[in-house]
């Protein structure tokens, strides 16, 4: 079986309320981010795809379309579909840990832990993490560097004890060992036990560094940092928690947008 046949031998699942013709762009998007379908490669005809994922061509066409208006294949016309020599990076619109962007843009990322434990929950913990107030968390803080400048602050929540362990005991035995390993733990949860989050979502708000994470960072207490804050459920049930202090050495870091609705 070639590896084309593979990738389509699984069958297309569809989020509740997800359009179907957004779905086969993710699935199509997916093997072109993972070279199922090589840049610069013509695509399967519309025939084809259709047969191949089970949909109509309608469906497919529609998918082709979102794919064309993100920048990941292009139309030649009297010739075919083909996927771009040099795909677009992805930003902050994807669920994705923050070092994955900023490698996208070309860095040399490291991630170097500096502080793990459990702490009392907080109303920014208990409210984000669906907590009661007589929970713990686990806390993991660590710097993100690129070529050994410190251009990022990684913070870090999972719930603890039973918290944790009733909502995925392969995390929760494993959780100090993930810890240790040089990355964020988005990162290490995901490496290890693959993409479990069912959603997520990523605030942007504006902010100065102030005294301590400006020292962290390099920075004067009064230089304006971007603050993202990043939240993914489990089954349903937030499960992660996370607030990055990004210095503005970073440059800019994009969101693709697509006029799909």
């Amino acid at each position: 079986m070639s590896t084309i046949e593979q990738f389509f031998a699984h069958q297309l699942t569809t989020a509740v309320g997800q359009p179907l013709r957004v779905a086969v762009y993710s699935r199509l998007a997916e093997g072109i981010r993972s070279n199922v379908f090589p840049l610069g490669q013509a695509l399967p005809r519309e025939t084809e795809l259709a047969t191949a994922i089970g949909v109509s061509r309608t469906v497919v066409r529609e998918a082709l379309m979102l794919l064309e208006e993100d920048g990941l294949i292009v139309t030649r016309r009297g010739v075919g579909r083909f996927v771009v020599d040099k795909l677009p990076h992805i930003g902050l619109e994807e669920l994705q840990p923050l070092e994955h962007a900023l490698t996208e843009s070309g860095r040399s990322i490291e991630v170097r832990q500096l502080e793990f434990g459990i702490q009392s929950t907080t109303d920014f913990t208990s409210n984000k993490l669906s907590l009661d107030a007589a929970a713990n968390t686990w806390f993991r803080e660590a710097v993100i560097l690129s070529d050994g400048t410190p251009i990022a602050i990684a913070q870090e929540h999972l719930p603890a004890g039973k918290y944790l362990s009733d909502i995925h005991p392969g995390i929760a035995t494993s959780l100090e060992s993930l810890a240790g390993e040089s990355k964020t733990l988005l990162a290490a949860i995901i490496d290890r036990f693959g993409s479990i989050f069912s959603s997520g979502v990523c605030t942007l708000a504006a902010n100065v560094a102030g005294e301590t994470r400006g020292g962290q960072l390099g920075l004067k207490p009064s230089t304006p940092v971007l603050v993202l804050t990043q939240t993914a459920e489990y089954e349903g049930t937030p499960l992660y928690l996370a607030k990055f202090i990004v210095s503005p050495e970073v440059g800019s870091l994009s969101i693709v947008q697509s006029t799909a609705s």
